[in-house]
């Protein structure tokens, strides 16, 4: 049986950004998922997950998770069946963005340390350490390995799908720029909210609590996230971005991209 999920009010909530009101916008049942688009469905569990949307920055969120445990996320969400609802958790995302890493980097590496924050099995960090970076920690609370918060601050804090998970945003994002150095840059990837997303409701495919997508952005919420915390953001597209107090030296040449 699935662990309790928190009552759902019908009123308002405060949203988890900017504080403005947040009414219901829909629901969807637990067990939804990622990857249901090639063809994997989940048997429903009978577990309403209800969303609430921002009418000011236009944040999607639930509540639903709120009370949950790290223990309980790990039984529920992050278990031995995750792979089936994230394929490209253990391998191909983890090589991808690791190449990008490099792509963007790789000039500097030698004189950079990266955190990877969410980092799942660590094959990312792995994989720059052997490619020449000067240093690459991983950081993952639900995995036994990686769980251990990490110490000092890094040049690049790398953050791969990993803020759609957090039911506590601003203090998720708040624990990644405490890992970055004042003079050093986030890489992360989340997917915004398209034009048409109130045409698509909760019934887009990235809105799935059985993956643990909690908190979905949209452009404006994402921005005002990170000037919560003294952040500029750029991004590449609707899915990478970066944040930083101000652009380091080893990120000038990404200007004429982001």
């Amino acid at each position: 049986m699935i662990t309790k999920l928190k009552e759902i009010s019908t009123a308002p909530l405060p949203c988890k950004i900017c504080g403005a009101e947040a009414a219901l916008f829909g629901v969807v049942d637990f067990a939804k998922h990622c990857n249901e688009a090639r063809g994997r469905r989940l048997p429903l569990l009978g577990k309403p997950v209800y969303y609430h949307r921002c009418q000011g920055c236009g944040f999607l969120f639930t509540d639903a998770f709120d009370d949950w445990s790290e223990a309980n996320f790990k039984t529920e969400i992050y278990n031995d069946e995750y792979i089936e609802v994230d394929p490209d958790y253990r391998e191909a995302r983890p090589t991808s963005c690791a190449k990008l890493v490099q792509d963007l980097f790789g000039a500097s590496k030698a004189e950079l340390r990266v955190l990877d924050y969410g980092g799942g099995g660590g094959l990312l960090s792995t994989t720059l350490r052997s490619s020449g970076f000067l240093e690459a920690q991983t950081f993952d609370p639900f995995v036994a390995d990686f769980s251990r918060p990490p110490q000092g601050k890094f040049d690049i804090v790398t953050c791969f799908e990993t803020l759609e998970h957090m039911p506590d945003p601003t203090a998720g994002i708040a624990a990644i720029v405490s890992s970055t150095k004042e003079t050093g840059l986030v890489l992360f990837s989340t997917l915004l909210q398209p034009p048409d997303f109130e045409a698509h409701g909760v019934n887009w495919w990235y809105v799935g609590p059985r993956n643990g997508h909690v908190s979905i952005f949209s452009r404006a919420a994402l921005v005002r996230a990170w000037q919560n915390h003294g952040y500029l953001t750029a991004s590449f597209n609707d899915n990478l971005h970066m944040a930083f107090r101000s652009l380091p030296g080893f990120a000038r040449h990404l200007l004429k991209q982001a």
